[in-house]
């Protein structure tokens, strides 16, 4: 299981590139994914990638990394803002773990500036664009490297 990450993405993450331009870019999911797989390849890293819109369905993803991957990556979209499940199954992976959103939710909508999950992952990245997955890609390996959890 050496260097075994899951990037997991909620709500609408499907839709990149149809999606507000401005807001969150011209790169398609597909687009996203190969990107990251390209960046994973060079440092070693094994990713796999979920995306649900469907809130019982991340949960039990979440569940079900704890004992598959050494880190998890996770843009829970809309449900950052409601989801107390979520929140719940995150709190329980105790591996790293980053919290991704391509806007920068704090210039965004009053609703958007509270996360439900920030307080039990490891690290943040917002605001950066789809390169903000590039960036967890490689903050996940120090950690896994450095054992910081």
């Amino acid at each position: 299981m050496q260097n075994n990450i899951i990037i997991i993405n909620g709500p609408n993450i499907n839709l990149l590139g149809d999606r507000d331009k401005s807001v969150y870019g011209t790169d398609s999911y597909n687009d996203l994914v190969d990107k990251c797989k390209s960046q994973a390849n060079k440092i070693d890293i094994d990713v796999e990638f979920y995306q649900s819109n469907i809130e019982g369905e991340l949960v039990n993803k979440i569940q079900e990394s704890r004992k598959k991957y050494e880190g998890m990556i996770i843009n829970a979209a809309a449900f950052t803002h409601t989801s107390v499940a979520i929140r719940d199954a995150l709190s329980l992976f105790k591996k790293p773990s980053i919290e991704l959103h391509i806007s920068n939710i704090y210039k965004r909508e009053e609703f958007r500036h509270k996360s439900l999950i920030s307080d039990v992952v490891t690290g943040i990245i917002c605001g950066l664009g789809t390169h903000g997955y590039i960036l967890a890609i490689n903050s996940i390996y120090e950690m896994i490297q450095n054992g910081n959890k």
